[in-house]
């Protein structure tokens, strides 16, 4: 590979590196025969950015035929060799970008005035081909803006901020701050600002949503289009599809690919809603048994003694979904209320007992088809001590 970049497109291309650099911590470099593409993606891989020039950007593009080269790099090596961007312009008249296959490093040469040269060596990794997949002519929502407009625009937002909320309707478009449901609304400082559609050079509108999207980016390519004077186009859709900024000339294109938040009020209320509304508890097996069975799972699930927490296995518990006969069931039903009366007689001055089958919680019981290898879990009911426990302990 072996590229001349001259005059003002040093700066351009530098500006572009920069850009990038709002994006993420590497730098793909793919030469290829529609020209040369820089591309970078943050870590999580919600934001793509690519700049793409064309051969006719460049004084000299030569690329090896048949080969196929692709090299990734610290992104912040590269900024270094274009550090100065104030003076870069008056200083530099050149840059020359070579691939030196002998020592693998990837040389940009600055060809500054008064016959001085600065020479960069940098180490590169090999990549895979790094392309998002995105198809922005399909967008419901198409905007073109000049860069000053924008610029004007996110200024009033603080460095600080890290995501901005843009809605549209037929002849407005909104930008505001996004505050997460989880803060405060009445500490939170909120910034809203309209445009009208005829501050825009295109402006069309086929559904009305709002989006966000991180605004780190959106600064980024808007300081690469205001020093190029490009206008930027802006293409989404619906909330969770992503954005599309992008930017085209004749001999480059630029385009930024964001991720948007589902933010859907509606669908996060009813969300919301649900996930505080507690699940219909399983239909109960006991209904499907006769009045009998249904005594005695009552009888034989009061665990009689003290509380205490974690699973138990009653020794009765096979005997809940078990049929049995009328005669059997009676005698059951006379034994436990003679226990029921001595009860009351030798604990008359006790409180209740506080611990309940989960015949009365059915969310907890387990289905019917577990409960040969499962064992009941009761349910605990917390009660205040009254003062005959206290002092009883």
């Amino acid at each position: 590979m072996d590229c001349v970049v001259t005059g003002g497109n040093v700066k351009v291309l530098a500006k572009a590196i920069h850009s990038l650099s709002r994006v993420g911590d590497e730098l793909y470099v793919e030469p290829q025969d529609d020209g040369l593409a820089l591309r970078s993606v943050n870590s999580s891989r919600s934001a793509y950015g690519c700049f793409l020039f064309a051969p006719l950007f460049f004084s000299r593009y030569t690329i090896p035929t048949g080969q196929d080269f692709r090299c990734k790099m610290a992104i912040k090596s590269v900024q270094a060799v274009f550090r100065s961007l104030a003076s870069l312009e008056k200083t530099v008249e050149k840059c020359h970008i070579e691939l030196d296959k002998k020592k693998n490093r990837l040389t940009f040469t600055l060809h500054c005035k008064h016959g001085l040269l600065k020479t960069h060596n940098l180490s590169f990794q090999d990549s895979e081909s790094l392309q998002a997949v995105f198809d922005k002519e399909s967008c419901a929502n198409v905007f073109m803006a000049q860069p000053r407009l924008l610029v004007d625009t996110v200024v009033h937002f603080p460095p600080s901020l890290e995501e901005v909320t843009v809605a549209v309707s037929d002849d407005r478009m909104w930008f505001r701050n996004h505050v997460d449901d989880e803060a405060e609304l009445s500490k939170a400082m909120q910034t809203e600002l309209c445009l009208a559609a005829d501050e825009f050079d295109h402006f069309a509108v086929r559904a009305h949503n709002s989006i966000t999207f991180c605004l780190k980016e959106l600064r980024g390519l808007l300081v690469f289009a205001e020093s190029t004077n490009l206008p930027i186009s802006i293409y989404f859709d619906e909330p969770g599809s992503p954005v599309v900024l992008s930017v085209t000339d004749s001999v480059l294109e630029g385009n930024f690919v964001l991720a948007t938040l589902s933010d859907d009020p509606n669908q996060r209320k009813d969300n919301t809603r649900r996930a505080h509304t507690p699940p219909p508890p399983p239909p109960d097996d006991f209904m499907n048994d006769d009045i009998d069975s249904y005594l005695i799972a009552m009888d034989t699930s009061i665990a009689p003694g003290p509380s205490f927490t974690g699973p138990t296995t009653p020794p009765l518990a096979t005997s809940t979904y078990s049929k049995q006969p009328v005669a059997a069931n009676h005698r059951t039903r006379i034994h436990s209320e003679e226990e029921e009366e001595e009860d009351k007689t030798d604990n008359s001055d006790r409180p209740p007992n506080k611990k309940f089958c989960s015949l009365f919680f059915g969310s907890v019981l387990p289905p019917s088809s577990q409960m040969s290898t499962q064992p009941v879990t009761n349910q605990e009911v917390l009660a205040s001590d009254s003062e005959d426990d206290t002092q009883g302990e």
